[in-house]
């Protein structure tokens, strides 16, 4: 008989190729699933909420597992975090119904990019913020941010998965960018996100800022849907961090 463990992971993208599993790169679910099999004496599969890209970060990613070991939450944390690099860590552990799914009954996420505008990034913050040297535009990037708020179609902020995709219509509640000092972090919930979304919007943001765009665009290209082109670049992943995940 198996149970099933809801776990909250903290972890530092640098290097990894990203949440996913793959066969010549070394993921976050990899070293999740190594740790866990030592520990359960068996295969374990670790099921993540989302599947972040390559050098992208985490503060509040949810998984789930099943667990043949009757092993409790608090030792379980323990015994994961001393098998895993530092670079990974579980924040909690809980035991959870047999039917939670981490993916499936999220109702909303999270995610947060970190923008240094400065002419010079400093070192400790570099693997974790985008540098931005030129000056930017904070009050038109928060006008043109306000308009991805809503649901909408949203094919011309999002990369082709590679994988079939139902729609590409997407509700996001909240889409903020805060300034203090150098330091721009912009702040967008929503129900679901398609691949590379966030970094995409902030791409535009980011052009926005300097001048390259209209607040406007953003309402423009929400309603006119037109295909994904290089007007719209994708900001580096280093800056974003799954936050937080609602259930």
């Amino acid at each position: 008989m198996t149970r099933r463990y809801k776990l909250v992971i903290a972890y530092d993208g640098t290097n990894y190729s990203g949440y996913q599993l793959q066969e010549n790169a070394v993921s976050v679910q990899q070293v999740l699933e190594e740790a866990l099999t030592y520990l359960d004496r068996a295969p374990v599969r670790v099921f993540g909420c989302s599947r972040t890209d390559a050098g992208v970060h985490a503060r509040g990613f949810v998984a789930h597992c099943d667990l043949v070991q009757p092993i409790p939450p608090a030792k379980l944390v323990y015994a994961m975090n001393a098998r895993m690099p530092q670079d990974v860590r579980v924040l909690r552990a809980s035991l959870a119904a047999a039917d939670f799914d981490a993916r499936k009954s999220a109702i909303g996420k999270e995610y947060r990019y970190f923008v240094y505008n400065a002419p010079i990034l400093p070192p400790h913050l570099a693997p974790y913020w985008t540098g931005v040297p030129q000056q930017l535009d904070v009050a038109a990037m928060q006008d043109g941010a306000a308009r991805f708020v809503g649901k909408h179609d949203f094919v011309s902020f999002a990369a082709n998965p590679r994988r079939e995709i139902g729609s590409t219509v997407r509700n996001v509640f909240a889409c903020i960018v805060r300034k203090t000092g150098p330091r721009i972090v912009l702040s967008v919930r929503g129900d679901g996100f398609l691949y590379k979304q966030v970094r995409s919007m902030t791409g535009f943001l980011l052009r926005i800022g300097k001048g390259d765009e209209r607040p406007e665009a953003v309402s423009e290209l929400l309603e006119k849907c037109p295909p994904r082109t290089a007007r719209v670049p994708t900001a580096p992943g280093k800056g974003l961090f799954l936050w937080r995940v609602f259930y």
